[in-house]
Order: C-alpha cells, then sequence, then structure tokens
C-alpha cells in the first residue's frame, strides 16, 4: 500500500510519502500487533541502513523508519534543515502513523534525535537505544569547523556523482556542514549534559570502537569516554555494550548488539503516570 500517510486503528503495514512543512518524508512502517520502534538514521543516511537490525528482531516488534529531510531516493528537499526540524519530524511521524509511544533506535546523529525525544517527550517514548552516539564532549573548535567544512567541499563532488543512488543526500556542501557544525555545539558537555540527566524512560547505549570517517587517532574514543559520568548521574541509563566494529560499521557488524539492548529495553517498559 503506498500514498499519503493517514492515522489508522489498525497498525497495517505502509509505505508512503509524509507532508511536513515544505517537505515530504519517505516512511516505511512495517504494521503488525508488535510493540512499535521508531528507527532514527544517521546524518546522511538513509533507513535502509537498519535492515541487519530489524530482520534480527523480527515480527515481535513493529518497525517505523524514514528517510529524513533530502535524504535517500524519496524524501523532498526542504528549507530547513535544523536539528529542531529533524526532531520535529518524529512527532510527525508517530503522529501519521497512529502511534502514541514508540521505542527509539538512533544511530550517531540519530542517536541525538533519540536522546532529545525521550528527555522532551517521556510520554510518547518506551524508551531509547542510542547507537555510538549522543556522547557529550566539547570536541568543536574553530579549527574543527575548518575541518568539516574543508572535508564536505572536498567531497563534493563524489557526492553529486552518488546522489542518483538515494546514498548521498541532496544537500550542497555547505548544508552538510552546516548540520556537523550545528551537531557538535548541541552535543557539547553543556548542552546535552543536561538533555540526557533529564532522562526518565529506559535508555541504553551501544558503542563502537576506533574511529569514524572524518575522525583522526583517538578522538572518538576520547569522546566516548565522557558516557560513564552520564551514567552515574541518571539511573535510567547504561552502556548495555561495547562492542568491536568502528562507527560506520556497527549496524552491519554489531547489529545482534543493537537488536539485545532493544529487548533489554523493550522488557523495562511500564507505561509513564497518567497512561
Amino acid at each position: 500500500m503506498t500514498g499519503n500517510a493517514t492515522p489508522t486503528t489498525r497498525p497495517s503495514a505502509w509505505t508512503g510519502m509524509l507532508p511536513v512543512d515544505d517537505t515530504a518524508l519517505a516512511v516505511t512502517d512495517t504494521g503488525g500487533p508488535g510493540l512499535p520502534v521508531l528507527y532514527l538514521n544517521g546524518q546522511f543516511a538513509t533507513q535502509g541502513y537498519w535492515r541487519r537490525v530489524i530482520t534480527e528482531l523480527g515480527p515481535r516488534f513493529r518497525h517505523i523508519t524514514y528517510d529524513e529531510r533530502a535524504r535517500g531516493r524519496r524524501s523532498k528537499r526542504s528549507a530547513d534543515y535544523s536539528f529542531e526540524a529533524a526532531v520535529r519530524d518524529i512527532d510527525a511521524v508517530l503522529t501519521a502513523r497512529g502511534v502514541e509511544r514508540a521505542l527509539l533506535v538512533g544511530w550517531s546523529y540519530g542517536a541525538f534525535l533519540g536522546a532529545h525525544q525521550a528527555s522532551r517527550n517521556p510520554r510518547r517514548t518506551i524508551g531509547a537505544v542510542l547507537v555510538d552516539g549522543a556522547q557529550p564532549y566539547d570536541w568543536l573548535t574553530e579549527e574543527m569547523e575548518q575541518r568539516i567544512r574543508r572535508q564536505f567541499r572536498q567531497w563534493a563532488p563524489l557526492m553529486a556523482l552518488m546522489r542518483p543512488t538515494g546514498l548521498t543526500p541532496r544537500m550542497t556542501h555547505r548544508q552538510m556542514s552546516d548540520c556537523n557544525i550545528e551537531l557538535g555545539r548541541i552535543g557539547s558537555a553543556g548542552a546535552l549534559g543536561p538533555v540526557l540527566d533529564a532522562v526518565t524512560v529506559p535508555t541504553r547505549y551501544v558503542v563502537a570502537s576506533g574511529v569514524s570517517l572524518g575522525s583522526k587517532g583517538e578522538e572518538q574514543e576520547i569522546i566516548r569516554a565522557a558516557l560513564p559520568a552520564v551514567t552515574e548521574r541518571n539511573p535510567h541509563i547504561e552502556i548495555s555494550a561495547k562492542v568491536p566494529s568502528n562507527h560506520g560499521a556497527i549496524l552491519k557488524k554489531d547489529f545482534r548488539a543493537i537488536a539485545d539492548a532493544v529487548r533489554e529495553v523493550a522488557a523495562l517498559d511500564r507505561p509513564t503516570p497518567g497512561h
């Protein structure tokens, strides 16, 4: 079934385009009676990255994926690629699919989205699994900002060639740089720390090892080292696993650890007061 998304009384399978603001998002919902799981992609990734996790979890869960603005082959361009727009899109997808509460699973950029949604909207959140992202650390310096802009400028020709495949977003290199730099500000200890401290739903981290694209040396491990302080302050948050694969390969190689974390959070599901 394809078409414009509308709330349904029965969670039937659905694939289509969801109009939001000045754009439209490509959404896939497996339907079924299982616990709803909403997957939040990496900053320039697509919903297809989750296929191994979804297969591992199987029909016990209702799997909802979507491509963010200008990502993938079908989601449309927008005048707003801000983090706040991405957070608003979470509620738009849940509302359109008639889901009151979902378990959030986010990788990289999606982990930041999941942390904010869980912190701001606990009544709509069963729990969260944050995959190698949402680690509060002050990594954005002026030198790093210039490095980000330089890297995206250098990658622009290759990204343009890959764009028809849906593997790179339909955004300019400046827009992509701006998104990455904004994330650095959102991910600072002063900005993200209070968000995580306010989380009241079961939340589990799955942490990668090694480097990610664009990082150098021990940068990623230094950032990950900020997590123990988070778990010490908030009993709702734990580290479920530290896996051997790196940031870019974690969904491919360690999907079972991610699925285990989802099952762990699902087992802890307790309706919030008033539900």
